[in-house]
């Protein structure tokens, strides 16, 4: 008698929570990456500091879907910041203590499509140039409130990139730029 029982009919529980469990996702938020490039080359060259005899400038690049990358440089440090307002958000200010470079690979973190954090690599000089550390610096995306978020030490730890994923994901658009950014893991270089 059994056998001619349908899935369903044997197993009334197992459809209850494949329903609640497909219900549930249905509201969920879709997280995905994007990735631009940083190529200053590209870019519009805002400032030249060539142009006052000392190092640096700035250079407004485009981003995912048209949002403005700020890159600046100045006492061979680097500065990203981001959206139409980029030069007077806290990240305009934020950088490394140590000499320091970016990657040109940018990956945003979208939320159903809106890009709400990134993720930038950077490369920290470690003795006098001839050694550069690895950190992966994640920025949240929020008009007045656009800062760095964390800091990821890629070298001290395995598995950097899915860690700042979990970061940005999990705090961009709630943290306060007052607070300094999270170093989440071993710390390395990031005292």
């Amino acid at each position: 008698m059994l056998r001619n029982l349908s899935f369903i009919q044997r197993y009334p529980a197992l459809l209850a929570i494949a329903l609640a469990c497909a219900g549930s996702s249905a509201g969920a938020e879709e997280i995905t990456s994007a990735y631009t490039k940083i190529e200053l080359e590209t870019c519009t060259q805002l400032e030249s500091a060539a142009d006052e005899g000392t190092f640096g400038g700035s250079w407004s690049c485009p981003g995912y879907e048209g949002v403005q990358v700020l890159v600046s440089e100045g006492d061979l440090r680097m500065f990203v910041s981001f959206g139409p307002d980029a030069a007077r958000e806290p990240a305009a200010g934020q950088t490394l203590p140590q000499f320091n470079t970016i990657n040109e690979t940018l990956e945003w973190r979208l939320r159903d499509g809106v890009p709400v954090a990134t993720i930038l690599r950077w490369f920290p000089s470690l003795d006098e140039g001839r050694r550069t550390g690895s950190v992966l610096i994640v920025t949240q995306l929020k008009p007045g409130a656009t800062c760095q978020i964390g800091r990821i030490d890629a070298q001290a730890n395995p598995g950097a990139n899915q860690m700042s994923r979990d970061l940005a994901d999990s705090m961009a658009g709630t943290y306060d730029c007052a607070a300094p950014p999270t170093v989440p893991g071993n710390r390395g270089i990031l005292y």
